[in-house]
């Protein structure tokens, strides 16, 4: 008897686009905050005040087309913006603090000059529907920083200037409270600033960042914050720029937004502080200086502005992407074994395992320290970094997924290093000791100190190593000895090296280094004279052999993975330097392009695996502290051929 399985066969799924894997999708639209286009400002202004949240919203006075200043005061609702009652007088690089129905406008430029005083100490308070004269400031001034979480009866303004005539511009460090009625001189700031400086935060707890100091044009990464009775200096932003602003409801969790890098040179650069540290995130779409800025660290409102003409635009900070825990809506899992029809395409196709990895490289935390030719080893979420240059360093710092810590140092700075292992296990060696030692010198960390331990038998810099080895079972292999580019090959038994069979051909420059003591493999890299190299060869334990090219030959370059399946990223090619984005996936027999980097980089650390890699510091130029981690899922689609 027939049945209906063999009559009608089975059911097949069709689709209109072949399925993504949630690792890509995740990489291809992150879940992090974002800037996305809000509703435009009705009058395009730069050094606008801004004060309330990210869906209500005051924005007034500020510089604007020809030479009078700004009386326009707008409100946002969380889409659009609407005009209200004007300031009584009209002014650019206000201080502002309080909400959309009850706000401060203190200082600010006002036109015409007056020559022997650029600032005014004009002060005004909103209710909602109209601006009222109250009293003033004590000290006349513009473009400092206030307490944007502040109330319109609690509220601090500092640092600032313009209070002499041109070229001095004098700056201030003055600090003043307003308690609702009138200001007081409190406490001045440890760096007198201003031309666009940054401030968050309440009249008890501020932070001030950015900003210019006295003999202009010297940008300030300097961060400081208030307790309520003195100012003190905590850890410095990213970015150097005047004109960067910015906002937060207290001084523990504060955004720096947009500024000149130097001027005029603009920068959409957004920075979020956590009270410890500040890190990079994603840019502005519209690169300006003097941002009007309302709201949190985490969602916030960023409008007007110099880019260099004045601007109208307005966008929104907030989480965006793929929830990590919640797929989107029409998202579908790529299941190996899994077999569908294609609508698109008009074909039947499988899920097989294999292929190269699917995936992006996406910012991520930023580092301490800016340096390259370090030690890297690790996977994503802890990874270390020890040494470097240009400053020959001792540090080491180490990531946990989400932010970079330092801890102890090596006991010997040194650049042109290499190292294997994990955080809390690992091992460094070889290195240029200034002023010229190539150092055999070999170092292990236990999780918190290093210890010298058996030196290797020769000294040399920029060689490779085997990136999963460890503590007692490490590779190391080619550098520069003190007679040139090298072919030697050494093995660590946790005591002492052991030289064993030399590559086919000398090499230095940092070549790519993954797998272990017994299974490695060695790519790119500087062969004779400096010239970037394309070679892969492969280690069996006893001894190397040739196997495929690279796609593009590359020196300093950064690798993850294993032996048989691993990652190459980054480096310069030479002659005619010029450092690559390029990332090349190796399966085991051959190397296959994949995403770029966002950042051409050389001389940087990796660490992780084909699936979960982390690229960090380098040379940009110059030197770089920024990391990027790589997320990808390794699978392949076949076409099924039905004839």
């Amino acid at each position: 008897m027939s049945e209906y399985k063999g009559i009608k066969g089975f059911q097949v799924t069709t689709r209109t686009e072949d399925p993504v894997p949630y690792a890509q999708a995740l990489a291809d639209d992150p879940y992090s905050l974002q800037w996305s286009s809000g509703g435009n400002l009705n009058a395009a202004r730069g050094n606008i005040a801004g004060v309330g949240t990210q869906t209500a919203a005051l924005g007034f006075g500020g510089n604007q087309p020809g030479s009078p200043k700004s009386t326009a005061n707008e409100q946002y609702n969380g889409s659009s913006w609407t005009e209200l009652g004007d300031l009584n007088t009209g002014r650019g690089g206000m201080f502002g603090f309080g909400t959309t129905t009850a706000a401060i406008g203190s200082g600010g430029l006002v036109y015409p000059f007056n020559p022997s005083n650029f600032a005014t100490n004009i002060n005004e308070s909103w209710n909602g529907s109209a601006w009222t004269e109250v009293n003033d400031l004590n000290s006349g001034r513009a473009t400092g920083g206030s307490s944007t979480g502040g109330t319109n009866t609690a509220g601090l303004v500092f640092g600032g200037g313009y209070l002499s005539p041109s070229p001095n511009y004098a700056i201030v460090a003055s600090n003043e409270s307003w308690d609702g009625t009138s200001y007081s001189e409190e406490n001045d700031l440890n760096t007198g600033r201003g031309f666009g400086m940054g401030g968050a935060g309440t009249q008890t707890a501020a932070l001030a960042f950015s900003g210019a100091a006295p003999g202009s044009p010297i940008t300030l990464i300097a961060t400081e914050s208030w307790n309520g009775s003195s100012w003190t200096e905590v850890s410095d932003l990213n970015t150097t720029a005047e004109g960067r602003i910015g906002s937060g409801a207290t001084n523990t969790a504060a955004i720096a937004v947009g500024g000149n890098t130097p001027a005029p040179a603009l920068t959409g650069a957004t920075e979020t502080w956590d009270g410890t540290s500040w890190t990079e995130g994603n840019d502005l779409a519209t690169v300006r200086s003097g941002v009007g800025s309302a709201g949190t660290s985490t969602v916030s409102l960023a409008f007007g502005g110099n880019t260099p003409s004045y601007t109208t635009a307005t966008e929104e900070w907030a989480f965006g992407g793929l929830p990590p825990s919640t797929p989107a809506a029409g998202y579908a899992d790529a299941i190996t074994g899994d077999f569908y029809y294609n609508s698109t395409t008009g074909q039947f196709k499988t899920v097989n395992d294999g292929g190269a990895p699917i995936g992006t490289w996406a910012a991520s935390a930023t580092m301490n320290d800016a340096r390259g030719e370090g030690a890297s080893l690790g996977i994503q979420t802890s990874a270390m970094y020890s040494g470097g240059e240009p400053a020959v360093t001792a540090n080491t710092e180490i990531y946990d997924g989400s932010s970079w810590t330092e801890v102890g140092d090596l006991n010997a700075a040194r650049y042109g290093i290499k190292g294997a292992g994990t955080t809390t296990a690992s091992i460094v060696f070889m290195g240029q000791i200034p002023p010229g030692t190539r150092s055999a010198l070999t170092e292990t960390f236990d999780g918190s100190s290093w210890t010298e331990v058996g030196d290797l038998n020769t000294g040399r810099l920029q060689g490779g190593s085997a990136i999963q080895g460890t503590t007692t079972a490490s590779l190391c292999f080619s550098g520069a000895t003190s007679t040139g580019e090298s072919v030697l090959t050494e093995s660590y038994n946790g005591s002492s090296w052991t030289e064993l069979a030399d590559l086919p051909t000398p090499s230095y420059l940092s070549p790519g280094g993954t797998g272990t003591q017994g299974a490695a493999l060695k790519f790119a890299g500087g062969g004779p004279g400096g010239t970037a190299l394309d070679e892969t060869v492969s280690w069996n334990g006893s001894s190397w052999t040739d196997v495929a090219e690279m796609n593009t030959a590359r020196r300093q370059i950064a690798g993850a993975g294993s032996q048989t399946s691993a990652l190459g990223f980054g480096g310069e090619s030479y002659p005619s330097p010029a450092r690559k984005s390029l990332t090349e996936f190796w399966n085991g027999t051959s190397w296959t392009e994949v995403a770029d980097l966002a950042t051409a980089v050389s001389e940087q650390g990796g660490a992780g695996s084909t699936t979960a890699a982390m690229s960090y510091g380098g040379e940009h130029p110059p030197t770089t502290t920024a990391s990027e981690q790589w997320n990808a899922a390794e699978f392949l689609i076949k076409t099924v051929t039905t004839s």
